[in-house]
């Protein structure tokens, strides 16, 4: 047997299987933090730990305090426009919330600066927010196809295994 059920559909995984991905991610996590741990001793002057702590403490507030309420507003708006709307496309546009966000994090300070100004104009040469605009544009356009990819595909699906029974 191929592990593909009759519906198309494979069968969960068990509990087992569950476990050693599990596992594989934890480690692979704390392997990650272990060689970042590793680089900032060796390569950081220690007298920038404290502005890497306020840092990371930035922006820990902002991913918990802004994004992550931003994400979960929009979910809750979606959840109760009059439809049902399926899981995937509630995920594809978090993943796009997301996304621009961390993206707008990035690019705001840079926007900030050009507008106050800088004492060298070779600093900041491009026209950040016009960029801005155009990757939202970008981003909307890609989770748009994303979505409707995903209908289209669930509805042939759908089709298809109604057609069978």
């Amino acid at each position: 047997m191929s592990g593909i059920s009759r519906a198309g559909q494979r069968p969960p995984m068990s509990a087992a299987a569950m476990r050693a991905w599990r596992i594989g991610f934890i480690v692979l996590g704390v392997a990650g933090l272990v060689l970042g741990g590793v680089v900032l001793l060796d390569q950081v002057n220690p007298s920038r730990y404290l502005g890497i702590l306020a840092w990371f403490i930035g922006a820990l507030v902002i991913h918990d305090g802004i994004i992550a309420f931003g994400v979960l507003g929009v979910s809750l708006v979606l959840r109760r426009a009059g439809r049902r709307v399926p899981v995937a496309v509630l995920a594809i546009l978090q993943g796009a919330i997301v996304v621009g966000a961390i993206v707008a994090l990035v690019v705001f300070p840079q926007i900030y600066k050009q507008g106050v100004g800088t004492l060298n104009p070779t600093v900041l040469p491009l026209d950040y927010a016009g960029n801005l605009v155009v990757f939202y544009v970008v981003l909307a356009a890609l989770t748009a196809a994303v979505i409707a990819g995903y209908l289209a595909v669930r509805a042939r699906r759908a089709r298809t295994g109604s057609a069978r029974s």
